[in-house]
């Protein structure tokens, strides 16, 4: 699991693509990033971060995120 700010992300690794990809699983919106390597998967976890709430910001919504500890 990754976390940036209040989100987290769970990653799978897929062997036969050779490439890291994740979700966001603290949201209903679907976020999603994937790398090739762990540098570029976390750093692909926080744009994907950054885009959605750019995107709050510019459509003048609320980000979503679910509390894990009511999970």
């Amino acid at each position: 699991m990754m976390r940036y700010k209040e989100y987290i992300g769970d990653v799978e690794y897929d062997d036969r693509a050779k490439i890291f990809h994740g979700e966001v699983v603290n949201t209903r919106d679907g976020i999603t990033f994937q790398g090739t390597t762990v540098e570029e998967l976390e750093q692909a976890f926080r744009d994907s971060i950054e885009d959605y709430l750019s995107w709050c910001r510019e459509e003048a919504v609320q980000p979503e995120y679910l509390d894990q500890r009511v999970r």
